[in-house]
């Protein structure tokens, strides 16, 4: 029973580390997307928002 318990939270830990790169990831994509743009987009602003508070 106890090996058993390991192994599930060495398995949610690894999905929760993989979580946390996707959000970042997410979040820096939305972040360079706002960069490039030339004028003032909300649209964009607000993708980068919440990415970050996904994230975050």
């Amino acid at each position: 029973m106890f090996f058993q318990r390991a192994k599930l939270k060495k398995e949610f830990d690894q999905q929760f580390v993989k979580l946390i790169k996707e959000t970042k990831e997410d979040w820096q994509q939305a972040q360079q997307i706002e960069d490039y743009l030339n004028d003032y987009d909300l649209d964009a602003m607000a993708k980068r928002k919440i990415a970050e508070s996904i994230h975050f």
